[in-house]
């Protein structure tokens, strides 16, 4: 499990916590734990694509479960900045696919 955010959402939140009187510790994060599976089904669908003939788990790569996932909690920020992630884990992804296919296509 891992807490994906758009990187941009992140800079927003240490922006706003440069404008606070005092320097604080904050957490900025979606707070959603989501998969690698999760994001290539979510790639995949961006290209209308079923990811099952195209995917395999190779074991030997697989970490083992962490006793703790690395999500993010983002309460602190949200209560205290007014921080919000404003770009969804399925926009980000699509972004990134975008930018993907852009990059194939060659120069313009």
């Amino acid at each position: 499990m891992r807490d994906w955010s758009f990187a941009g959402d992140i800079v927003r939140g240490a922006w706003l916590m440069l404008q606070q009187e005092r320097p604080e510790d904050y957490v900025l994060a979606s707070g959603v734990p989501r998969t690698v599976a999760e994001l290539a089904r979510t790639a995949f669908a961006c290209v209308d694509l079923d990811p099952e003939p195209y995917l395999r788990v190779e074991q030997a790569l697989v970490r083992p479960a962490e006793g703790t996932p690395s999500v993010g909690d983002p309460g602190k920020a949200r209560e205290r900045l007014g921080w919000e992630p404003e770009v969804s884990f399925e926009e980000l992804v699509e972004r990134m696919v975008q930018a993907d296919l852009r990059s194939l296509r060659g120069p313009a």
